[in-house]
């Protein structure tokens, strides 16, 4: 069977990815099945240039502030600046609003987390309680799920989850910042605190005076 004629590169979608300056020029060429070197060579000799990534950067902020996610797929044959601007800019858009998605779902479960510490800190006697009523030892006398349990929620195990949660929650909010561009504007010197890893800062320094 003769082997299938290899298709010839979409130089149109290759100068549109290239002047965009999202990708790199070896992720373009691997894209469309072509050494990068042709790339180069064919961006020389047409004077193609790279020139587009800051437009097309502002314009995703445009549309991540304006919480405009859509998809499009442009027909055109021939990419003017503008369309090559509102393509990429909707990629970005719709990966910057799945991140944030994501940091919010992270946010819950964190918070989810700190209910059930707060639980078991509040009611310590009742769980210990429920520890002696579940325990069951084997011939030597030890049974190390309940052993397990009891060191759960005993103070040290407590203090440990809430410093866990804590590194957590300075993490979340450093990134909620970062996807919402808060504070992006404040001077360096007078940076606002980021999560609550200040505030538990504290706490470790009075617990420990």
């Amino acid at each position: 069977m003769a082997q299938a004629k290899k298709a010839a590169p979409d130089w149109e979608r290759i100068e549109a990815d290239y002047r965009a300056g999202v990708l790199s020029v070896r992720e373009i060429a691997v894209a469309q099945g072509i050494s990068h070197t042709a790339i180069n060579k064919r961006a020389k000799g047409d004077g193609w240039e790279r020139n587009l990534a800051k437009r097309i950067q502002d314009k995703a902020d445009a549309l991540v502030s304006k919480r405009e996610v859509s998809s499009r797929v442009s027909t055109e044959t021939s990419f003017s600046d503008r369309v090559i601007v509102e393509a990429n800019a909707e990629v970005i858009a719709g990966i910057r609003m799945a991140h944030r998605q994501d940091i919010a779902r992270s946010r819950r479960v964190a918070m989810s987390l700190l209910d059930e510490l707060e639980v078991v800190t509040e009611n310590r006697a009742l769980f210990e309680e429920l520890g002696e009523l579940l325990r069951r030892e084997d011939e030597r006398g030890n049974d190390r799920r309940n052993d397990i349990y009891n060191k759960v929620i005993s103070s040290a195990g407590r203090v440990s989850s809430m410093k866990q949660l804590a590194d957590t929650l300075k993490t979340l909010v450093g990134l909620e910042r970062e996807a919402y561009g808060i504070g992006a504007e404040l001077p360096p010197d007078n940076p606002a605190p980021s999560g609550l890893g200040h505030f538990y800062g504290e706490l470790d320094a009075a617990a420990d005076a």
